[in-house]
């Protein structure tokens, strides 16, 4: 336990930044597991409609640091050639 007074700050601090954290993992992995259910369900439409609103989330995620830039680059990446290649 914290007894100075500027470590207790920090401490709810960062009890705070955690819950933050959680929140924000939590609508990224929403947001995947909503596209990987269009694509492994086949519904292509639905998964190319999605792809602007997914691409926003995590970005916005990434943006806050929760996750990497290049990890969300690599997510929208990969999930956009799979509704690109699957279209065709």
């Amino acid at each position: 336990m914290p007894n100075i007074k500027s470590a207790i700050r920090r401490t709810r601090r960062s009890k705070q930044q955690a819950l933050v954290n959680k929140i924000r993992k939590s609508k990224y992995k929403s947001a995947i597991k909503q596209m990987s259910v269009y694509i492994n369900s086949g519904k292509m439409k639905e998964a190319k409609s999605f792809l602007p609103k997914f691409h926003s989330q995590l970005m916005k995620v990434a943006k806050t640091g929760s996750i990497s830039k290049k990890t969300a680059s690599r997510k929208i990446s990969r999930i956009t050639l799979k509704i690109n290649s699957s279209k065709k």
